[in-house]
């Protein structure tokens, strides 16, 4: 186990020998509060977005397809790939 200290600025050196695969230079982390002391993970690189934020990005403006309309597409384009 390595050791490190907090500077009076409040940063952190991770020792190398504690640094995973996964963690780089420029790296953004979060710091967790946990009872045990600060967790570090990775922090995502895509933010958290719901499946109507990403949906409404798409913008379509003719008549809404119809189940049926979605099933006989799919069935044609199975039969050009075949």
């Amino acid at each position: 186990m390595s050791t490190t200290r907090l500077s009076s600025k409040g940063q952190v050196i991770i020792p190398r020998s504690s640094q995973s695969a996964s963690l780089g230079t420029g790296q953004e982390l979060v710091a967790i509060d946990t009872e045990d002391g600060v967790l570090l993970r990775p922090a995502s690189a895509f933010p958290v977005t719901t499946l109507r934020e990403v949906a409404a990005c798409l913008p379509f403006t003719g008549k809404a397809k119809t189940l049926e309309d979605m099933e006989a597409a799919i069935k044609a384009g199975a039969k050009k790939k075949a």
